[in-house]
């Protein structure tokens, strides 16, 4: 096959090893997933509160450090795609399903159905449920899409290296990127890679499936999710094959308009200056609360600490495990951002729009469940959304929306996985081959049905937990080579800026010699 690397047929041979067993064996696959997902979010709870947070601060470091200036790419080398289009694509590709599934069902929860600090139902209530929902979609889960996409960007780019994972770790292991230890780290990448997207891919059909059941009474199951899937692999088999500058770049903008649309129309017919002075308290109790939040594990207290394992921990796993997807993504759409606009950009802006989303329908949420109108917290996560909107001025409408907009990520998100995928098992090809991205695209869809099979939203929050453990593992050697490289180079810069001007000097004083 054109281009296909040794990483493309273990990645696959493995991936057929897991759909096999989700097919064949869901029990047991159900079983074996939840009991390593135990397993390690009971011993490695604390990892990965630190290492998340390390990579907040490594973000941070580079936000202000003089190293800042420092060009992903030539010093001549210009961007590709304007700013908005940037964002937009970014921003599609790292959040966009998620951002619709748990908008109003991950507020409604910590306020309705379990706190994160057991005050249910509560005014109070209400305001550590929209910090933690800050806390889990905001600076610290772009943190880490930030970290993999810099090291990557920078030795693409700057150093001139192949686009993959592997690549990113020369400065600390050498020669041997380019061998075995290499093609292993490669192939942990993809595996992770292909988790974190099918796990996504099953929450939208998941919420695809909610969405029609709620308001036309279409079955909630298997045989639903599957023909969904189905549908929606075709419609991002067509966008793949249309290209980068085309059909991700298309999508993702029509993303981004579509749900400006829903959230206007939400934010003013909803309780619009609870909303807003909801979203005031929320960023100042954030800030304030930031580093209480990112450490805390509650090593005396077995209730709070069992709900950290099934949310924080959830999803820093699952930011992990999208990350090199995220990663190789946002870096292949960054060439000549420098690394402070790259780092404010990544961090910052997409966890603002994160911040005003939740807070929109968060309150209407909240609002709803308060006043007795509806139990939102009763229904399923993934008809949660179209609750809300029922209490809205033509809800089937905003409901039809909601569902194009879903359909239109999980698009977007498959389509970008494909490409990446392609990507990271052609040798960093920057525009691999249709044959390569049909074949992922196809993997990406049978995946996802298998863990759905296998055990629906558990098996897929299981799985993607065991997956991002040995992946944040890499990302912390990513991270520390990417420092090392850049100390090295910025002290290059400085010794080339020295030489400059003693010679600059040297010439000034010769100069005036000449002349007198």
């Amino acid at each position: 096959m054109k281009n296909a690397s040794v990483v493309f047929y273990v990645s696959i041979a493995i991936v057929a090893s897991l759909v096999l067993m989700g097919i064949t064996m869901p029990a047991s696959l159900e079983s074996i997933t939840s009991s390593t997902q135990g397993f390690i979010t009971n011993s490695f709870g604390w990892y990965y509160l630190i290492i998340v947070s390390l990579f907040v601060f490594v973000c941070f470091y580079l936000l202000v450090s003089p190293i800042g200036r420092i060009k992903l790419g030539k010093p001549e080398d210009k961007p590709e795609f304007s700013r908005p289009t940037w964002l937009a694509m970014l921003f599609s590709a790292g959040v966009g399903i998620g951002l619709i599934f748990y908008g109003t069902a991950e507020p409604i929860s910590h306020y309705a159905v379990s706190s994160p600090t057991g005050e249910v139902g509560t005014p109070q209530g209400i305001k550590d449920a929209m910090r933690y929902t800050f806390f889990h979609w905001g600076i610290h889960a772009w943190a880490i899409y930030g970290s993999v996409a810099l090291a990557l960007a920078y030795f693409t780019f700057r150093k001139g290296e192949l686009s993959l994972i592997s690549r990113t770790l020369r400065p600390l292991i050498g020669r041997h990127v380019d061998g075995t230890v290499g093609k292993v780290i490669d192939i942990i990448a993809v595996i992770s890679t292909v988790i974190g997207i099918a796990t996504t891919l099953g929450f939208g059909a998941m919420q695809i499936n909610g969405g029609l059941s709620y308001l036309f009474g279409v079955p909630s199951g298997m045989a639903s999710q599957t023909g969904i899937i189905l549908v929606v692999t075709g419609l991002f088999m067509v966008s793949a094959l249309t290209g980068l500058s085309k059909g991700i770049k298309l999508l993702s903008n029509l993303n981004m308009g579509l749900s400006a649309v829903l959230f206007l129309i939400v934010f003013i017919f909803g309780p619009t200056l609870f909303t807003l002075n909801l979203f005031t308290d929320t960023i100042g109790t954030y800030m304030q609360n930031f580093i209480n939040m990112s450490f805390r594990i509650a090593p005396l207290n077995e209730e709070a600490r069992s709900w950290i394992k099934g949310w924080t921990i959830f999803y820093w796993a699952w930011w992990i495990a999208w990350a090199p997807f995220v990663g190789v993504f946002i870096a292949r759409v960054s060439k000549g951002r420098t690394i402070r606009e790259f780092v404010t950009c990544v961090l910052l802006v997409p966890s603002l729009i994160g911040f005003i989303w939740f807070s929109t329908f968060g309150s209407a949420a909240i609002t709803i469940e308060s006043s007795g109108l509806l139990s939102i917290s009763s229904l399923a996560a993934a008809e949660s959304l179209f609750g809300v909107l029922e209490g809205y001025p033509l809800s089937l409408v905003l409901s039809i929306l909601a569902i194009v907009i879903i359909i239109t990520f999980f698009v977007t998100s498959a389509d970008s996985g494909t490409f990446v995928l392609g990507m990271m098992t052609t040798n960093g090809s920057q525009n691999p081959s249709n044959q390569i991205k049909v074949i992922w695209g196809v993997f990406l869809s049978i995946t996802a049905l298998a863990l759905l099979y296998s055990g629906g939203l558990q098996a897929l929050q299981n799985t993607m937990i065991i997956a991002a453990l040995p992946f944040s593992v890499i990302m912390g050697l990513m991270v520390t080579s990417l420092i090392k490289s850049l100390n090295k180079e910025a002290k290059e810069l400085e010794i080339g800026q020295l030489n400059k001007r003693d010679t600059l000097g040297k010439r000034t004083q010769e100069n005036r010699k000449n002349v007198g």
